[in-house]
């Protein structure tokens, strides 16, 4: 063979690598994983995140998850996949399995555009407390969680003889109150439902002795809520698509509102169907992580944004591990991770 020859072999030999290096370079790029990112806003965030850590997709497959929950006792993610009427079970090292069927549709109501559970959380004793959508309730499995199966009682079902529309969150305040959103999302035709009895959304304070109080009716789709580390504030997501705002509650000694504010509003982000205001977690020291409009957004306690986790996705909810080493975040039909900063 001519050297020429050889030279043009070679030559068209890494022209040909490099155009298909070139290729799978395009195809990372171009890979909806490539969006997952964190921005720091304000170098306050560097405390709570590392720069160099991942946001890695753990699940996948679902319609539309909600609710995380970390079990400590037993180690594993709980999740709800509100359309499929189930909460799913993710474990290190084992992946994902069925955890609950039904989980808030146990009444086999038709018509039901999201009928599973939405919120989780654990009451004092351990026990897994459901916002049920198409029971349209709060509900308490009756069976301890490491044997799990659909037997509940309602917690609360009815304000003043009138059905809840969706219970969509809560969050227990030390005390043993529960604080709860009823936005109108579990009902087949949402705020217009011919079912739907009550002519307004509220949040809603339950005693432990069973009586229901009307927080507030002043948010068309209150969504997310959570608690303050000393429990003296109530954060409320409005995910009403004229107002994207996420409102602060200051508690009376009674636990009812004493006043209210703006914590924070992102009406940039109104119709472009990027996510609205959703569930939230707040750390042991007072910094809010947010679902809203791209991924998750970090709140200092004064409502400064310090940072945003980019998940691609619609982003509904998020919850710590202990130690708060984790955070997980539901997002649309994935589960992710992050390890936070220690």
């Amino acid at each position: 063979m001519k050297p020429n020859h050889l030279m043009y072999l070679v030559f068209a030999a890494t022209l040909l690598y490099a155009c298909k290096s070139r290729q799978a370079k395009l195809a990372v790029e171009i890979d909806p994983t490539s969006k997952l990112r964190i921005e720091i806003i304000d170098p306050e965030a560097l405390n709570l995140l590392d720069t160099t850590a991942k946001i890695e997709i753990i699940a996948k497959g679902f319609k539309w998850t909600e609710g995380p929950l970390y079990i400590s006792n037993g180690e594993y993610l709980l999740f709800s996949d509100i359309p499929d009427n189930k909460i799913y079970k993710w474990k290190e090292g084992q992946g994902v399995s069925t955890f609950l069927t039904p989980s808030g549709n146990t009444l086999e109501v038709k018509n039901i555009k999201e009928p599973g559970s939405n919120g989780l959380i654990l009451d004092a004793e351990g026990y897994l407390v459901l916002c049920q959508h198409g029971d349209r309730r709060i509900a308490k499995m009756t069976l301890p969680i490491d044997k799990a199966g659909p037997e509940f009682v309602s917690l609360a079902d009815k304000f003043q003889g009138k059905r809840l529309n969706s219970p969509n969150d809560a969050v227990y305040h030390p005390n043993g109150d529960l604080y709860f959103t009823d936005p109108p999302y579990g009902l087949g035709n949402g705020i217009e439902d011919a079912t739907k009895e009550l002519d307004f959304q509220g949040v809603y304070r339950l005693k432990p002795d069973g009586r229901l109080d009307l927080f507030t009716k002043g948010l068309q789709y209150p969504n997310g809520i959570a608690l303050s580390p000393d429990s003296k504030t109530l954060y409320v997501a409005s995910s009403d698509s004229a107002n994207y705002v996420w409102m602060q509650y200051e508690l009376d000694s009674a636990g009812m509102p004493k006043s209210q504010r703006v914590f924070y509003e992102a009406h940039a982000y109104q119709g472009k169907n990027l996510g609205a205001p959703d569930g939230m977690k707040v750390n042991e020291t007072g910094y809010i992580f947010a679902s809203g409009p791209e991924g998750i957004w970090l709140f200092t306690p004064g409502a400064k944004l310090i940072a945003k986790l980019h998940t691609g996705q619609l982003t509904s909810n998020c919850a710590f591990s202990p130690g708060e080493k984790t955070l997980y975040m539901t997002c649309d039909d994935y589960v992710m991770r992050l390890q936070l900063k220690q």
